[in-house]
Formats: structure tokens, sequence, C-alpha cells
């Protein structure tokens, strides 16, 4: 299983990444982007290339 990591004191949840997911993994809870659906994440990237502020360095395999 894969999840994003987002740096949370990074973003900004303007719902970008949530947008770019094809799989809708993300959400914006509480004005932060958060995982809500790891099981969905097929690694793709889209969140980590489409985040402006850089709040989501990586996607990581448990």
């Amino acid at each position: 299983m894969s999840h994003p990591v987002i740096e949370a004191d990074e973003c900004i949840g303007c719902g970008i990444c949530v947008d770019a997911c094809p799989q809708e993994v993300l959400e914006v809870v509480n004005g932060v982007a958060e995982s809500v659906n790891d099981e969905a994440c097929i690694a793709c990237g889209d969140c980590v290339e489409e985040c402006p502020m850089g709040a989501i360095p990586e996607i990581v395999e448990d």
C-alpha cells in the first residue's frame, strides 16, 4: 500500500492535490490536506507534482 507524505506545516489547504488525485485519496480537512483513502493510492505522483507549496515531497510504500 502507498500513501502521500504531507507536511502539514507547509500545506496551505488549496485543494490542488485533491483535484489532481485520480483515486480520491486526499481531502482538505481543517485547512490541511490529509490522506483519507490510502488503500486507493496508486503512487502516480500527481499530487506531488501539482502541489504549489511542495508540501507533498514523496509517496511512500508501506
